[in-house]
């Protein structure tokens, strides 16, 4: 994220807590204690900005803090007994090609950052850091204190709110007054229900001891459990609530409000499960289908499948008709339609040629079907094949006439030739008829004007 952009959105959320804080004190508050100090008016406002400065200490927290890298130099220890993660394919140690780091159990890249993050929950733009190891617990604290801060104020102001409605004509509030109790209202409910939702469930993660990105490895794992392909997984890190709780925030219950050092270096946590138990789960789960897939590799040339079979539609044309021709040949089929007179079929009705014809290829890509006497020409257009018989139709017609005994069924109509005195008398008709067609305009009548 770009410097500029990042300091803007934190002035962004510095003001939706300044200005609610400090404009109810001063504009709702104040006038409606009279402007006058009193025991009463400090119990109302001191837990207020009390609230409001933890409030503001842990959101600066999260954002100073650095939420823990890797060391240069940290490697997992297979030979020993703690548990470390490992990659779903390999089943090695898990290894940050951005990096050139392993990684930590619980650690992922961070591609704002541009590194690798401890115990990493996700990238917080409002903070413009990582939420991890190191900070975690004053971001959970931070959404506890906005929580209970605005429930606070909007108490106060919907006290103000009802005892104007109570309230005789004196002490009915200012025009500035009802302004800045409106203004109140539009800051602060938004932020109560949008960080309200966000709270609920990064502290049911923090009760399960589960951060964003295992949240979405829980879901994964639940998939392939419905799916069938897995049996269902024990999430490792899920100590118990108080446990969990304590991994983040401390030991000690009256120091989880206080912004404190998180127990632990980060580098490995402990585990629900001994590692070395025959019991312990794979974190994250692994697909079958994924685990047993051989390793991905590029073909030697990019005109085959992955298997190293050719993708047949960039096979050329003419190499496709020869490959069927041959395979044409090798059943016994014929290449021809059958409606062609040249059909024949065999014993187990398949088409074939009476005298087994030859099948070959020409030059431009047809397939020639051979004969004693004569040859077919078949070529294979977009619409099937294209028969171009290379005989005599008649004779085709003839033969196949005689072979369905229809030969003198049928008297074959053959016109006559024309004598010489019908083509006489039929040149003289048009003689004639172009003659009276010939119109004089010297004897056409004009007509007389009356």
């Amino acid at each position: 994220m770009h410097v500029l952009l990042a300091r803007l959105i934190i002035a962004f959320v510095l003001l939706l807590i300044l200005f609610p804080v400090y404009s109810i004190q001063i504009f709702v508050i104040w006038p409606w204690y009279g402007s006058v100090l009193s025991v009463e008016l400090l119990s109302l406002l001191l837990p207020f900005n009390f609230l409001s400065l933890m409030l503001l200490w842990n959101y600066s927290s999260c954002i100073t803090t650095d939420p823990g890298g890797v060391p240069d130099s940290w490697e997992p220890d297979i030979k020993s007994g703690d548990g470390y993660e490992v990659k779903r394919l390999t089943g090695a140690p898990r290894h940050c090609r951005t990096c050139k780091k392993y990684k930590p159990p619980r650690s992922h890249h961070c591609r704002q950052c541009n590194r690798c993050v401890l115990r990493m929950d996700h990238h917080c733009p409002w903070v413009n850091n990582c939420i991890g190891h190191r900070n975690y617990g004053h971001f959970i604290r931070f959404l506890f204190f906005v929580d209970i801060t605005t429930s606070y104020h909007m108490a106060m102001l919907t006290r103000r709110v009802y005892a104007t409605m109570q309230s005789t004509y004196w002490d009915d509030p200012s025009g500035l007054e009802l302004v800045f109790i409106i203004l109140n209202y539009v800051f602060v409910i938004p932020v109560f229900l949008a960080v309200g939702a966000f709270s609920i469930y990064h502290i049911h993660g923090l009760m399960y001891n589960t951060t964003t990105i295992e949240g979405w490895e829980k879901d994964k794992a639940a998939m392939l459990v419905r799916r069938g392909k897995i049996e269902e997984v024990k999430f490792p890190y899920h100590l118990g609530v108080r446990r969990n709780i304590e991994s983040v925030l401390g030991a000690n219950p009256l120091l989880w409000c206080c912004p404190t050092i998180p127990p632990g270096t980060g580098l490995k946590y402990q585990l629900s499960v001994a590692p070395d138990s025959p019991t312990a789960p794979v974190w994250p789960p692994r697909d079958p289908a994924l685990v047993d897939a051989s390793e991905f590799r590029l073909p030697d040339s990019p005109w085959t499948y992955a298997n190293g079979g050719y993708n047949p539609s960039l096979a050329p044309s003419n190499a496709r008709l020869r490959s069927n021709g041959a395979q044409r040949r090798q059943a016994g089929a014929s290449a021809l339609p059958p409606y062609h007179p040249d059909y024949r079929e065999d014993d187990d009705g398949q088409g074939t040629y009476a005298d087994g014809p030859e099948i070959y290829s020409d030059d431009s890509g047809d397939e020639v079907v051979a004969e004693s006497t004569n040859a077919i020409r078949v070529r294979r257009g977009s619409e099937g094949y294209e028969v171009r018989p290379m005989v005599d139709r008649e004779e085709m017609l003839r033969q196949l006439m005689e072979e369905q005994g229809e030969l003198d069924r049928y008297q074959r109509y053959v016109p006559e030739p024309p004598s010489e005195e019908e083509d006489e008398e039929e040149d003289e008709g048009e003689e004639g008829y172009e003659a009276s067609s010939v119109v004089d305009n010297d004897n056409i009548p004009l007509a007389v004007g009356h």
